[in-house]
């Protein structure tokens, strides 16, 4: 059997590619209190922040790769992480090009 069409449905989902001023990184170490050190893919460590309607619908992990959007104050050291994605997505930006770690 050809491995072709139809084979990974989960793929078919459109991935969230970063927007204007969004940043992918992955998550380094969980700080507790809804706080992650996340190493952007512009370089920069940065203090993330979940924000509270995220808090309570998504776990995330060390290793995962997460969508962050620094602050307009103190840009280059805090952020709010806006989207987590799963392992095939991250698989997906990896390939595209947008996770550059």
């Amino acid at each position: 059997m050809s491995r072709g069409h139809g084979q990974n449905t989960q793929e078919v989902r459109r991935v969230r590619t970063p927007r204007k001023g969004e940043i992918p990184g992955v998550v380094e170490q969980i700080m507790g209190h809804g706080k992650l050190k996340v190493r952007c893919a512009d370089g920069k460590i940065r203090l993330g922040r979940i924000p509270g309607k995220m808090k309570k619908r998504i776990w995330i992990r060390e290793g995962d790769v997460v969508l962050v959007k620094p602050w307009d104050f103190q840009s280059d050291e805090k952020a709010d992480i806006i989207w987590r994605y799963t392992r095939t997505e991250s698989n997906w930006l990896e390939r595209r090009g947008y996770l550059k770690l």
